[in-house]
């Protein structure tokens, strides 16, 4: 049992050292040798972080319940253990493989956040190469622009609910007010009857414009927070898929110029697999994001259309007293209105 425990500790060891080594491998500095007078780049540090963020999660597997420095709980007594040498013989043999995956994963994550690194300072620096697809990096940045403008749109639409909600609650007030002094002021009671009247014409018109423009900014938000940001996030892959590639690449070719003997031929040899499965990782990725931005395309043309057509429709009809237009459009766009207090929660919900 000693025996199983010292293992696990060296191998702890030879993890800290690998990433030691990670973490102070050279990264290249300016001419003058001075790493201070680098400018400051925060686009580099969230790249940097998106990078780090794909490393090995080590709490996934639990090898020991305790080490060295911890509770007495985690050790267990010899006296306990009761069975042949052959269960003490597998439990090492399980322990030593676990510890051997976990060391080969942080190798294979610190290797290749490395190799990542090292081509991002130098693609930000001018000294590396770039895979560069002009079409397709056309069209991301054309998503991206329209992404914002749209949401430009949600937060105007929205403000405009807020305040034209804001004018239909005061006209209900003002409506509630003239009906009531109607019937305390017969001397003007018919003034105030007609004024109440028409306040309630345009507080019910008002809560049917106020459906529209609500279906209105439903349907963009989903198009721009749902349908868009999917595509993003599939960019996003896209982009790191790129990255990786480019690293493995420019790896193969610095080892491509060096020496041919016999240990560096086997270098170059697994070089080029591993360049294979990214360039393979990037190909793939390059072409969902150009499937994906077709149908984006497609279906924001669609879907803005009948919005757009539904905003303007109601509006007018609104704005030009037309409530027959009004009732009209919402019918054809299939708006269907909340009852009045239905955004009250029951008295069940309310206990």
């Amino acid at each position: 049992m000693c025996q199983c425990l010292v293992l696990s500790c060296s191998d702890f060891i030879m993890a800290d050292s690998i990433m030691s080594k990670a973490a102070t491998m050279e990264i290249p500095i300016n001419s003058n040798g001075d790493t201070g007078t680098l400018p400051e780049d925060d686009s580099l540090e969230q790249d940097l972080q998106q990078v780090m963020v794909s490393g090995p999660n080590l709490n996934e597997t639990s090898i020991v319940s305790g080490g060295y420095g911890g509770p007495a709980g985690g050790i267990i007594p010899t006296s306990t253990i009761k069975g042949s040498s052959n269960h003490n013989t597998s439990t090492e043999e399980f322990s030593r493989g676990v510890a051997v995956e976990k060391l080969d994963s942080v190798k294979k994550w610190g290797i290749n956040t490395y190799k990542c690194t090292k081509q991002m300072f130098s693609e930000r620096f001018g000294r590396g190469s770039r895979t560069v697809d002009l079409e397709l990096e056309a069209q991301i940045d054309v998503l991206r622009e329209t992404k914002n403008k749209y949401e430009n749109i949600l937060r105007l639409a929205t403000a405009l609910i807020n305040h034209f909600q804001s004018m239909v609650e005061t006209q209900q007030a003002l409506g509630d007010t003239f009906t009531d002094l109607s019937q305390k002021s017969p001397e003007l009671q018919d003034e105030f009857g007609y004024n109440a009247e028409t306040q309630k014409l345009l507080c019910k018109n008002g809560e049917a414009l106020l459906g529209a423009i609500n279906f209105f900014v439903s349907s963009v938000n989903t198009l721009v927070n749902k349908t868009m940001e999917d595509t993003l996030m599939t960019i996003k892959q896209y982009e790191n898929a790129r990255l990786e590639f480019d690293a493995y690449r420019s790896d193969l070719e610095e080892l491509s110029l060096g020496p041919r003997d016999a240990a560096a031929m086997v270098r170059i040899e697994m070089a080029q697999h591993e360049y294979q499965i990214h360039r393979d990782k990037y190909e793939r990725l390059r072409s969902d994001v150009t499937i994906k931005l077709k149908f984006l395309e497609e279906n924001k043309v669609k879907v803005m259309h009948k919005q757009l057509l539904l905003f303007h429709n109601a509006i007018s009809a609104y704005f030009a007293g037309n409530q027959q237009q009004l009732e009209q459009t919402l019918i054809q766009f299939n708006v269907k209105l909340k009852p009045p207090g239905s955004d009250k929660p029951s008295w069940l919900e309310e206990q």
